[in-house]
């Protein structure tokens, strides 16, 4: 049996009393790389930051001995202001704040692996650019540079490959690919679903609460899916509810 990197018990997060998700149960091993997956407004952001702690569990149970240094978590593109004026390497030294502390001097040796890092994701030469100036794709990639510079053991990623363009999504795919057979832990939030059954061998959909939680084979099934859409129909008939959950 796979180590327990992460387990729900009967977690509910809710926004001013509205549940965003209720009553989700599971486990997610350690070096797996799961999909959440469901249609909008199915708590799956929610979830994510209530695993990270930027949300509090409203009941339930998040357990886990991980450190918030163990985790890297990359929101999703809307919630970060590129309009602060910062430079793509500056950017990119944000991963390095475990070894430097909020404050802390940066060493050159870091200043490297943050150029590594932005040529890793195919931004060599980019350091000094401001972020304001990238496309969306280019600064997807500098995200990841920040989350392969932070080296954390378990991965949030909520809907990475939102708006970018199609090369940049294969290679941020290889990336995580990378991630998984480096045994870390990954959990990411996509709406492609065909991307979850090619890349994602396990799946959480999410409707609130938990249609299924497994193989991706077994938990995308066709009637799993449509489960999902008639709850997220419901949803729509219940006026302003629905829009925190993400």
């Amino acid at each position: 049996m796979s180590a327990v990197a992460i387990e729900l018990e009967d977690l509910t997060v809710a926004y001013e009393r509205h549940p965003a998700v209720h009553h989700v149960s599971g486990i997610v091993a350690v070096g797996s790389l799961t999909a959440i997956a469901g249609p909008n407004g199915a708590g799956k952001s929610s979830l994510l930051k209530a695993i990270i702690g930027e949300l509090r569990p409203s009941s339930g149970t998040i357990r886990h001995q991980l450190k918030r240094t163990d985790f890297g978590y990359l929101p999703q593109a809307t919630d970060i202001n590129r309009r602060f004026p910062i430079s793509v390497l500056d950017t990119v030294l944000l991963g390095a704040w475990r070894q430097s502390g909020a404050f802390g001097q940066i060493a050159s040796a870091e200043r490297q692996k943050a150029r590594d890092a932005l040529a890793m994701v195919g931004l060599e030469g980019f350091d000094r650019r401001g972020i304001g100036s990238l496309s969306a794709g280019q600064f997807q990639r500098v995200l990841f540079a920040r989350l392969l510079l932070q080296d954390a053991s378990v991965i949030l990623l909520d809907e990475p490959f939102t708006a970018i363009d199609g090369r940049t999504t294969r290679d941020l795919l290889e990336i995580v690919a990378d991630w998984h057979h480096e045994g870390r832990t990954i959990l990411a939030v996509l709406h492609d679903f065909e991307q979850v059954r090619a890349h994602f061998p396990q799946t959480l959909l999410l409707a609130r609460e938990v249609i299924g939680w497994g193989a991706t084979a077994n938990v995308m099934s066709p009637g799993n899916l449509r489960k999902a859409r008639a709850m997220a129909e419901q949803w729509d008939e219940s006026a302003g509810i629905c829009e925190p959950a993400r």
